[in-house]
């Protein structure tokens, strides 16, 4: 299957922020304030660097192949059967993601705004809109994403702004927290929140021009990576690093405490929040476009719209699973840390492959389209 190249480098980058910027906004602070204390700041900056390197690691995969998915090119390193083995476990992981991350906003909704909504139905919602919304081409999909950057990005920056006149300083010291020693466990928590940037292996193939792939990715882990560490100063600086732990959601809390000058809106929670559910729905997006969409090249087949609906029991059920939002985010902590290895460790296995065996992709196919266009 050929690839509609029209994906640019600000849309590629757009995917990516508005991908990792998602319902895990919400208890950031929260588990950065657990892993580190006063040191949450340094275990989110410490996250995004890990982040940064799996991102590395795929954009150079598919820059090395940049005519075909990781689904496609991972056959071609490892062969068809442990190939697919692999792609099997990526699909299933995204699916779960997908799941999970329907569930936290139907918490979330039925918690703070909807109290007398059901959960079923919150839920249920979000992913038949993930669901109907997915039934577009590559190019359409990055449309999407690069029309809502621009309402979820400032929103939140105006929000932190705003939150750091309130801010102490000495709530941020020590810059390595009280106990730094337990440190990494959170940190491998938060760089978890970056995982939906796994979908740049669907992106990079369907661009004008692969060969700036690497540019894309830099901007977009910028700024995600930026507004997250900006996120956790004004959390943890508003509230302190004690208080930030008794908070489930610390970053609707700083919302809340938050005012435009002259009164003008004296809590902006109820406008953070229709910025979140955006939010929501372009991480979802996402992870649900890309499970449908590896689904489809693993079975070698032309159109991923017949996966759409199959797939939508599966993720509702799997989203009903958790007992409660406390076992919720247990599971989303566990599954999220080891589901590091399938996103920073296959592709650093795929690529140590590819340059052992000297397995390399045709190049020319975009630059030859280029060239005509």
């Amino acid at each position: 299957m050929e690839y509609p190249r029209q994906i640019t480098v600000i849309q590629a980058a757009a995917i990516l922020v508005s991908t990792i910027i998602g319902v895990g906004v919400l208890p950031l602070p929260l588990f950065a304030a657990r892993a580190a204390d006063t040191g949450a700041p340094m275990a989110t900056l410490l996250s995004v660097i890990i982040a940064f390197i799996g991102l590395w690691l795929l954009t150079k995969l598919g820059m090395r192949f940049p005519n075909q998915s990781i689904i496609q090119y991972s056959e071609t390193i490892l062969g068809k059967w442990p190939a697919r083995v692999g792609s099997l476990l990526i699909i299933a992981f995204f699916a779960l993601l997908t799941s999970l991350a329907a569930r936290e906003f139907g918490e979330v909704v039925i918690t703070s705004v909807l109290k007398k909504t059901p959960l079923e139905i919150t839920v249920i919602v979000m992913l038949i809109l993930a669901t109907l919304s997915s039934r577009t081409d590559v190019t359409t999909f990055a449309y999407i994403h690069h029309f809502y950057l621009p309402i979820i990005v400032f929103p939140v920056i105006l929000i932190i702004a705003l939150s750091l006149k309130n801010s102490e300083l000495f709530y941020l010291l020590p810059v390595w927290g009280n106990e730094p020693s337990g440190m990494l466990k959170g940190v491998l928590t938060i760089a978890a929140l970056f995982q939906g940037s796994f979908v740049y292996t669907m992106v990079i193939p369907a661009m004008r021009r692969p060969d700036r792939a690497m540019r894309a990715s830099c901007w977009g882990m910028g700024i995600a990576g930026g507004l997250y560490f900006s996120i956790v100063i004004g959390a943890v600086g508003v509230f302190g690093s004690e208080e930030t732990k008794k908070l489930l959601w610390p970053t609707l809390e700083l919302a809340k405490t938050t005012a435009l000058p002259g009164n003008i809106l004296e809590r902006l929670d109820a406008a953070f929040l229709a910025v979140w559910v955006i939010a929501v729905f372009t991480t979802l997006f996402s992870s649900y476009y890309f499970t449908i969409h590896a689904l489809c090249k693993l079975l070698r087949l032309r159109d991923h719209k017949m996966f759409s609906m199959f797939v939508l029991p599966v993720l509702f059920a799997a989203a009903m699973f958790p007992e409660n939002v406390l076992h919720m985010y247990e599971i989303i902590a566990i599954v999220g840390r080891w589901g590091l290895l399938l996103t920073i460790g296959y592709p650093f296995l795929l690529l140590l492959l590819a340059v052992i065996r000297k397995k390399r992709g045709d190049t020319g196919g975009g630059q030859r389209l280029e060239q005509t266009s």
